[in-house]
């Protein structure tokens, strides 16, 4: 079983383009994410879905499992 209480390094926020996604992404830029990339948007016929790519600073992430630089 994985691990979900640690933060990902990694998130791909999709869903319409509305107040909660924004909402969503906003939080996890809260959380010390950064925005990686620009988003990207799709129409499935009824509404325009959106996708953004966020990362974890390794600043916000005491633990990296590439392990400390010598």
């Amino acid at each position: 079983m994985s691990d979900f209480t640690k933060p990902l390094g990694y998130r791909l926020i999709t869903g319409p383009d509305d107040a909660e996604f924004c909402a969503r992404v906003s939080a996890l830029l809260d959380q010390g994410y950064q925005l990686h990339g620009s988003p990207a948007l799709t129409f499935d016929g009824e509404r325009v879905i959106a996708a953004q790519a966020l990362v974890l600073s390794h600043s916000a992430s005491p633990e990296s499992p590439m392990g400390s630089a010598r």
